[in-house]
């Protein structure tokens, strides 16, 4: 037996960890969570102060009689699960399962799996913080209460395998909420107008409208935007401004969970678990020739600090790769200053820097790779000198109207010289050598239509910085709450962009109604404050389960009570292909199909269209509610596939457009429904009023 026993979370800390510690010290794994609320119960005696029962996970007993064993050896335990909440709250349940009260406990943490990091954590070990459990403990009892108590009703009134969450339900509103702007969206049509200009014959260049005298200038239609050019041929353009300037452009900052996993999607196209769970194989370990080697600091953050040592080794590197010039300006760790409890580790970044991303390619798989060297170029960058840039502004008047044009010429990369993303590149536009009051020549004027476009659907990207920026859940909830969401059919991904189904509109419907409470985005991101109240030892964790439980109890029994079944089966008078009964409209993932009662023992579906009355404009079918294999609906034609391709994503009039003989759609909610045309290149209806 050791003297030492260290306990982590993971089994692939086990041997990195092993490796620096020596043969004094065993290390061991609890694999996750050893103990939690039964699943086949709500497991909170609301009765008995809100005491949560917990008891041992299925499956885990061997490993706990194996490590029970190495503690009766050992005359230290060290419990070194991840450094947040979770992680500590793990660490308190290993206490108690392992019956360590009469033993030398101690926990400790590391930001990062090196042994510099391991060591000395071991220097510095401290008791569990109870504060930071209780955190968790409040998170774990809300969670349950919103979900077991929340959920049978949406299996009895919808159908069975639905769930509801706290921060799921709100999730699932926002993605739910877009979708609704989006279909009640009336666009509407406006112009712009540019301009072709040079100076004593040299290469021409382009200008915007931008004003009529002071005031800003909005082209309505084409009559107007004909009516300025007309105004223009008969004046002169002449230059009345131009401005230099010098512009500074910041540089990004460290990683956190949440930028990280917006970067990921954006630029590698990765679902924000692939992110996590590549990261998470990137801080527990991977293979460098013969040994295991962490190579990012923990993932799971809230924080842009970086440690003192790590920012002196990536000065070195700087330096030595760009120069001097390219490193940034050394500002003050926040050392002196309160660090709040999601605070308590530094940003996402690179443990070694001899492990350049193309040093180690050979050891990474390619999505491995892809997500370090991200994570690698990010760092460095925050540790480098802004971007300058020289920039360019020329105003030119004819008549009434002003005309603007602008651009930059980079004088300094900074660094943009590592992380350039976006591929911004220096302009090659030369200096346009124009003075004040010198006249211009018109090589064209050009009007453009355009039409206001909706707000854009959610890509997890784009969810996970609404969550954020709305304080809704943490970082390390936005994964496995998208991911849950998708697994439900509550909403599905397509074209990297989410929608909701019928279904998950359905049950955000029930949600708005009965639990306005839980699905609204101040009380979510309120709670989430009052779990840091707690963490930071300010807010006794009961108490706030007490305050929340008797009306959030009140509210379930009202809504068992009023939601009404939501029938999700109708019968029809269409023969079954098989057996001849007569088929029932049935509801599965992707919305509503047509399969035979009988079922198992008849197993007959086909697809169910909804009909709307509409006669199709181009061949006389009948128009059919139909559904992609996504779960979207649209209007199309009975003969599809046929002899007709009439689809169409708005609901169609049945009328054809008078202006270019297209098809009329409606658009708009019922306070500001519009008839407009479907072609997007004809403007009936559109027009502003």
């Amino acid at each position: 037996m050791a003297d030492n026993l260290v306990i982590v979370e993971s089994a692939a800390k086990v041997n990195t960890i092993s490796r620096f510690l020596g043969k004094n010290y065993k290390v061991e794994a609890s694999m996750g969570h050893v103990r939690d609320l039964p699943k086949s119960q709500l497991g909170i005696d609301v009765e008995n102060n809100y005491e949560p029962k917990y008891i041992t996970i299925r499956g885990k007993g061997e490993l706990l009689q194996k490590i029970r064993k190495e503690v009766k050896g050992a005359d230290n335990i060290y419990l070194a699960t991840d450094p947040d909440r979770e992680g500590e709250a793990i660490s308190w349940h290993l206490f108690h399962t392992l019956k360590l009260q009469d033993k030398n406990v101690y926990r400790i943490t590391f930001n990062e799996i090196t042994e510099k990091a391991v060591k000395e954590a071991l220097k510095h070990p401290r008791t569990i913080n109870m504060d930071l459990v209780d955190a968790q403990q409040a998170r774990r009892v809300l969670d349950r209460l919103v979900g077991y108590k929340i959920s049978p009703i949406l299996w009895k009134k919808v159908r069975k395998g639905l769930s509801a969450g706290r921060v799921q339900s709100v999730t699932l509103r926002l993605i739910s909420d877009r979708e609704k702007e989006i279909r009640e969206f009336v666009e509407e049509e406006y112009w712009s107008i540019e301009v072709h200009l040079s100076a004593n014959k040299s290469k021409a260049f382009e200008a915007k409208l931008e004003s009529k005298g002071d005031q800003k200038i909005t082209i309505a239609n084409e009559q107007e935007a004909k009516a300025i050019i007309a105004a223009c041929e008969k004046g002169e353009f002449h230059v009345i401004s131009t401005k230099k300037s010098n512009r500074i452009k910041n540089t990004v900052l460290p990683f956190t969970t949440s930028t990280m996993q917006q970067e990921a999607a954006k630029h590698l196209g990765f679902s924000t678990q692939k992110t996590m769970n590549i990261a998470q194989q990137l801080y527990e370990g991977i293979k460098v020739g013969k040994k295991e080697v962490g190579v990012i600091t923990y993932l799971r953050t809230d924080s842009v600090r970086i440690a003192d040592k790590a920012k002196e080794e990536a000065a070195l590197y700087i330096k030595e790769k760009f120069g001097e010039n390219y490193l940034g300006e050394q500002k003050d760790n926040g050392k002196a200053k309160k660090i709040n409890i999601q605070d308590a580790h530094e940003a996402i970044r690179p443990t070694y820097m001899e492990y350049e991303p193309s040093v180690i390619k050979e050891y990474l798989s390619r999505d491995q790779y892809r997500l370090y060297h991200l994570i690698w170029n990010r760092f460095l960058a925050s540790q480098m000198a802004p971007a300058e840039y020289e920039t360019h502004s020329i105003k030119i008047q004819n008549g009434d109207y002003i005309f603007k044009t602008a651009y930059s010429i980079t004088l300094f990369e900074g660094f943009m010289k590592a992380y350039n993303l976006n591929e911004e590149k220096t302009k090659k536009t030369n200096l346009l050598q124009v003075q004040e009051g010198q006249s211009l020549q018109c090589g064209s004027m050009i009007p453009n239509q355009h039409f206001t476009q909706p707000p854009a659907r959610f890509s997890e990207a784009m969810l996970v910085k609404t969550l954020e920026e709305n304080g809704v859940g943490r970082p390390s909830t936005y994964a496995p709450t998208i991911t849950t969401l998708l697994a439900r059919g509550y909403i599905v991904k397509e074209n990297k962009m989410l929608y909701p189904t019928e279904l998950g509109e359905v049950v955000n419907h029930i949600m708005l109604e009965q639990f306005d409470e839980i699905v609204d985005v101040e009380f979510t991101a309120n709670m989430e404050r009052i779990l840091d109240e707690i963490a930071a030892g300010n807010v006794e964790w009961k108490e706030i389960i007490k305050s929340f439980y008797p009306h959030f109890n009140q509210t379930v029994l009202k809504a068992e009570a009023e939601v009404q079944n939501v029938d999700l089966t109708e019968k029809t008078d269409i023969p079954c292909e098989k057996c001849g009964t007569h088929l029932i409209v049935r509801y599965g993932k992707y919305g509503k199909f047509l399969g035979c009662p009988s079922f198992p023992e008849c197993n007959f579906t086909k697809p169910w269209y909804e009909e709307t009355g509409i006669v199709c404009p181009i061949c006389g079918g009948k128009v059919l509610i139909k559904k992609t294999k996504k779960g979207r609906t649209y209007y199309g034609c009975e003969n599809n596939g046929e002899n007709c391709e009439f689809m169409s994503w708005e609901k169609p009039t049945g009328d054809k457009c008078p202006a270019c003989g297209d098809v009329l759609v409606e658009k708009g909610n019922s306070k500001n429904k519009k008839t407009v045309c479907r072609n997007t290149t004809c403007n009936y209806g559109k027009q502003n009023k």
